[in-house]
C-alpha cells in the first residue's frame, strides 16, 4: 500500500470518526432539550445516534465528557447576550432596559433547554457544575446593572436584590408564561420594580419628614 493510499484512508477514517462524534453530540443535545439531562441515560443517546454503546463510550468515556461536549455545542448555537454591549451603555436605566430586553428574548429562544436545566440542577452533578457558569453570568450582569446608580445602604441592597430577581429565568417564565405578559410588559414591570426599590428610602424619609413637620406645627399651635 502506497503512502498516499494510507494517508487517504487515515483522513477518511478521521472524518468518519468526527461525523460520528458530532452525531452523538447532537443526539445528546436533542434529548437534553426534549427530556432533560437528568432523564437522558447514555443508552438513550446511543440509540438516538444510531451507534453501539461501545462506540459511544469510545468517544465519550462517561456522562461528564458527553455533557461537556453537549454544552459546548449548544452554547455555540445559542450564545448568551454580550455583557460588554450592556456595560457600554452609560445611563443605568437604559442599560437595565436593554439588558432585560435582550435577556428575556434569549430566554424565549432557549426556554425548553433552560427549563430542563433549572429542573435538573439540584439532582444532576453535571448540570450543577456547568450551570454554575450561567449563575456567574447573571451575577456579573447584576453588578453591571448596578453601576452608576449612586445608591447606598438599604436602597442599594433592595435594588441589587430586585435586579437579581428580574434577571432570573424563573421570573421571566412566571411573568410571561404563567401570568400572560408579553416580553415588553415584563420588561416594563421589572424596570418599574427596580426604580421603586431605589426610591423607597427617599419616599419613606420624605413621608417621615412630612409627618414630623405636621406634628411640629400642631405642637406649636397648641
Amino acid at each position: 500500500m502506497s503512502d498516499e493510499t494510507r494517508q487517504y484512508r487515515k483522513k477518511a477514517r478521521a472524518e468518519q470518526e468526527a461525523k460520528t462524534r458530532r452525531r452523538i453530540t447532537e443526539s445528546a443535545v436533542a434529548l437534553h432539550e426534549k427530556l432533560g439531562p437528568g432523564r437522558t441515560p447514555m443508552s438513550a443517546v446511543a440509540e438516538h445516534a444510531g451507534v453501539r454503546r461501545s462506540t459511544l463510550y469510545r468517544h465519550f468515556p462517561d456522562e461528564a465528557a458527553l455533557f461537556e461536549a453537549c454544552t459546548s455545542h449548544w452554547l455555540a448555537d445559542n450564545p448568551p447576550p454580550d455583557l460588554a454591549a450592556w456595560a457600554a451603555i452609560e445611563d443605568p436605566d437604559e442599560r437595565l432596559r436593554t439588558a432585560l430586553e435582550d435577556l428575556y428574548a434569549y430566554y424565549g429562544r432557549t426556554e425548553r433547554m433552560t427549563s430542563n436545566l433549572y429542573r435538573d440542577e439540584d439532582t444532576n452533578d453535571n448540570v450543577r457544575h456547568h450551570f454554575s457558569v450561567f449563575r456567574g453570568f447573571l451575577a456579573a450582569v447584576r453588578d453591571i446593572l448596578m453601576q452608576g446608580r449612586g445608591l447606598r445602604g438599604n436602597a442599594k441592597r433592595r435594588t441589587q436584590a430586585t435586579i437579581g430577581h428580574s434577571l432570573d429565568f424563573l421570573t421571566w417564565r412566571s411573568l410571561v408564561r404563567e401570568q400572560g405578559l408579553s416580553d415588553e410588559e415584563a420588561v416594563e414591570l421589572a424596570c418599574g420594580l427596580v426604580s421603586g426599590a431605589g426610591r423607597a428610602n427617599g419616599a419613606q424619609s420624605s413621608s417621615a419628614a412630612s409627618d414630623a413637620s405636621t406634628s411640629s406645627r400642631s405642637s406649636s399651635a397648641a
